[in-house]
């Protein structure tokens, strides 16, 4: 092999490996970035879960208040108010 040949199957190894440590890195950096992202799921998911007890809580309050309501306006409809006089 000439020193040429050499020299250039030199630099591609040096070249390889300098992407094979780079590699290594940039999977490490995804292997953790990941492991954040499950983290603010988790998170996010323990709040919509929140909201929505609130939401089912104030939605059960407020259903019989709106029903008493409307009874309200047609018990108030149907009545003469000239009779109360």
């Amino acid at each position: 092999m000439s020193s040429a040949a050499e020299i250039l199957v030199i630099i591609l190894a040096i070249v390889l490996a300098i992407f094979l440590v780079l590699g290594i890195i940039l999977l490490v950096y995804l292997i953790r970035l990941s492991a954040e992202i499950r983290k603010i799921a988790a998170s996010a998911q323990k709040t919509v879960d929140h909201i929505e007890n609130a939401v089912d809580g104030a939605s059960r309050m407020l259903s019989p208040m709106f029903v008493a309501e409307m009874v309200g306006k047609y018990i108030r409809k149907f009545t003469n108010p000239k009779k109360r006089k």
